[in-house]
């Protein structure tokens, strides 16, 4: 488990880094102008406490949990705006509930466990729900599409793609959304017809999730 988080967190740093032009735009639109440029950072500063090494852990999969929790504290540290919280929460929450899970839970269970976590700790921090153009617009469709393909018999591939797909769609179903949380609310109808930033970026994490389970 591990192995494939430390590939999904090193990935996704190299494509929050590509995509980080566009997701400012979409920012400067309806936010500060800025999640691109914090992102980019926050994974910057994920992949340099990697690369410093690992920490001690009993066995891979507390190894995975401790190391997203640690991740998520360095998004809290080193991303501005309402993202650093927002994801640091998530990744926190994420690795608690895999530190927490049953040992005998498949990674498809622990996967759609900690996603569980992540998305409801978002949704406390950010008194916040789907329909209301954030990027719980992303991630509760994406975990709706894994779960429902987990119960119609999908292998971990099929459910990870499942749930990269809807988490597209979800971002796609931003652009016609009355912003009614964090700074795109204060536009107003203003926010409506622009695609929201974080549920891009959160729906490009899912993508490359994907794309490393699938590899």
């Amino acid at each position: 488990m591990f192995d494939v988080l430390e590939t999904w967190l090193r990935r996704s740093a190299e494509r929050i880094h590509e995509a980080a032009p566009e997701l400012t735009a979409l920012d400067q639109a309806i936010g500060d102008g800025d999640h691109g440029t914090n992102m980019d950072r926050g994974f910057t500063a994920i992949v340099v406490q990697l690369d410093a090494g690992t920490p001690e852990a009993d066995g891979d999969r507390a190894l995975a949990g401790t190391v997203l929790r640690t991740a998520g504290r360095t998004l809290i540290s080193t991303v501005g705006g309402a993202a650093g919280p927002l994801y640091g929460t998530a990744f926190m929450r994420g690795g608690s509930a895999i530190l927490a899970a049953d040992p005998g839970l498949s990674p498809m269970d622990v996967l759609l466990t900690a996603l569980d976590a992540a998305i409801t700790g978002i949704a406390g921090l950010g008194k916040a729900t789907i329909g209301e153009k954030t990027m719980l617009d992303a991630l509760i469709p994406g975990l709706t599409a894994g779960r429902a393909t987990q119960a119609a018999g999908g292998d971990l591939v099929a459910v990870v793609v499942a749930m990269a797909d809807a988490a597209e769609a979800g971002v796609a179903s931003t652009i016609p959304m009355l912003a009614t949380k964090g700074r795109a609310s204060y536009l107003g109808e203003r926010s409506i017809g622009h695609q929201d930033p974080g549920a891009t970026s959160s729906a490009l994490l899912l993508r490359t999730l994907a794309d490393v389970v699938a590899a």
